[in-house]
């Protein structure tokens, strides 16, 4: 049995400092919020720089660095795709920033009933409540996986999920949105120390890259394999990852609170791409790792689970002091993203269920307060799914992640295609999901199992019903829809219905203000008299910074493991 020695002093001090530190300063920043715009929204006044943080603390899982370790000691580099597969995809994220701002919602849900009526809005309640608390759980044990191994391995697992949950409830219950972006702004800089930390602790006992090329083989050494994560593989988790984005429940909390549009946009995109950065880190450690085991340099050559890797790393190459300032980073990393799940969470039951339908007509601050008691309800049963239900951290990231994507097909064709109703939005959902979990049953496998091939069946069935269901049945009503676009062809800096349509397009288009995505399939009518470049000047100029930041960043990649 190892020896909790493996906490020293020192680590105690550190971890405690951090704990203290973080609740003081998330109930401080909170201690005003009083409004349910400022709980769940930040009554949409954060500037660029806490967007950024937003994104990329919101977006980071603890369970991300432990599952993509553990994938890329198992499999190799190319396991980097796991969670790369939204690389390609990340500079769409400049072009869907603004929508969620010109939806002036609090949840996706509300998106749902402006486009496709109240009973589809309670549908996605019912989803995004299920992602909520199954995402909260695999952050829970994720981040639980590497502290017991940190400790030495004597603390469980799940003492560990209580432990943490019980941490970032009280700010988060005080403060709300508010709390948690101004938190996550130093959390953040504490997950980017988790990302490098153990990489130059280790990058000399194994001999640098060509230690690692020695102890691994050189197949383990690059961007594809043939073990499955090839261009295909790629591809699909791409489609997934940027589908699947747009309908994920804590996407408007994340994107849409900035106080203008160019901070929506630049939060979005560059708080993604930090992330992406910190990704490298996570996959150098999970080569680190694998090396170390097959030299045995610790007595040791083979781990029980893969996702024990990067605890591995931890419990040896840490200082004194150390393993208390990494907990405390995935300490960081959990309360940062489990806060503002929990927000969503609070809003999505408030404003789409108990406000709506159980209690109608009371003040904001009961409302807030129901925001307040639900979210904290969700999180718990997050705690219960962490405990009893979660076999492998990164099969249950994929299934939430692609489960997403399904229901992104109705949001994505809510937006481009205005024949789109509810009919076929409900069908194609339906259809997607009935496709990938008969798929998986008739192959045998657990349902968050992932297969391209699965995925893509799945995918193609749901879009096509989507659109035949679609066109089979009535459309939605013209006053409904023309508000609905109303809003998103409108800048978030003017009221809509305060112009007439057309003025407020010619203006957008002039200040080069127009939508990509609001005017795909007519680009050049929302040009309206504008050149193409001029109209969407926005779009595409931050559109290309987007590209040569990917491309910039895979190439990185490619030079290391070289």
């Amino acid at each position: 049995m190892h020896s909790f020695s493996a906490f020293t002093l020192l680590d105690w001090t550190v971890l405690a400092g951090y704990l203290t530190g973080i609740a003081a300063m998330g109930l401080w920043i909170g201690r005003r919020v009083g409004r349910t715009d400022q709980y769940f929204l930040g009554a949409r006044q954060f500037n660029r720089w806490v967007m950024i943080a937003q994104s990329f603390a919101s977006g980071t899982h603890a369970d991300m660095p432990v599952s993509l370790a553990g994938a890329v000691y198992a499999r190799g580099f190319s396991a980097i795709w796991f969670q790369w597969k939204n690389m390609f995809a990340t500079p769409f994220y400049w072009l869907l920033a603004p929508l969620y701002r010109r939806m002036r919602r609090t949840t996706i849900a509300e998106f749902f009933e402006d486009r496709f009526g109240h009973w589809m809005g309670a549908a996605y309640m019912v989803f995004a409540l299920a992602f909520l608390t199954i995402n909260l759980a695999s952050m829970l044990k994720g981040a639980a996986k590497v502290i017991s191994q940190a400790a030495g391995g004597d603390i469980p697992v799940n003492a560990i999920v209580m432990a943490m949950t019980a941490a970032f409830l009280l700010y988060s219950f005080i403060g709300g949105q508010v709390a948690t972006a101004w938190t996550e702004l130093v959390q953040g800089f504490l997950i980017i120390v988790l990302s490098f930390l153990l990489i130059p602790l280790g990058w000399g006992v194994v001999g640098g890259v060509e230690g690692i090329r020695k102890a691994l083989g050189p197949e383990r050494l690059t961007l594809t394999a043939p073990e499955g994560i090839g261009p295909w593989f790629i591809l699909m988790l791409t489609i997934n990852g940027l589908i699947g984005i747009t309908s994920q429940p804590h996407i408007m909390g994340a994107v849409a609170t900035g106080k203008d549009e160019a901070a929506c946009r630049e939060g979005f995109l560059y708080g993604t791409f930090v992330k992406r950065f910190c990704t490298l880190g996570w996959a150098l450690t999970g080569l680190v790792a694998a090396a170390l085991l097959a030299r045995g340099v610790f007595g040791t050559t083979s781990l029980r689970d893969a996702e024990e890797a990067f605890g591995f790393a931890c419990r040896h190459l840490l200082f004194p002091g150390g393993k208390g300032l990494l907990v405390a980073c995935l300490l960081a990393a959990n309360m940062a993203a489990c806060s503002a799940y929990m927000v969503s969470a609070g809003a999505l039951f408030t404003r789409n269920l108990y406000g709506r339908y159980l209690v109608r007509d009371r003040g904001d601050r009961h409302y807030l307060w129901a925001g307040r008691i639900s979210g904290v309800a969700i999180t718990l049963l997050g705690v219960l799914y962490a405990l009893f239900l979660i076999d492998k951290v990164l099969n249950t990231f994929l299934l939430t992640e692609t489960l997403a994507t399904y229901v992104g097909i109705a949001v994505l064709g809510g937006i481009f295609w205005r024949r789109a109703n509810r009919w076929g939005a409900m069908a194609g959902i339906a259809a997607a999901m009935a496709a990938n979990f008969a798929i998986y049953t008739w192959l045998g496998q657990r349902f968050d199992h992932w297969d391209p091939n699965v995925f893509l069946a799945a995918l193609v069935s749901g879009a096509a019903v989507f659109v035949l269901v679609s066109l089979a049945t009535p459309p939605e009503p013209d006053a409904m829809l023309d508000e609905f676009f109303e809003r998103l062809r409108t800048p978030s800096h003017l009221k809509p219905g305060a112009a007439r349509p057309e003025e407020v397009e010619r203006e957008a288009a002039r200040r080069g203000e127009q939508l990509l995505l609001t005017h795909l399939l007519h680009p050049l009518r929302g040009a309206a008299g504008q050149s193409f470049w001029r109209a969407y000047r926005i779009d595409l100029s931050g559109f290309l910074k987007g590209w040569a930041i990917a491309l910039g960043m895979a190439a990185l990649a490619w030079l290391i493991v070289r």
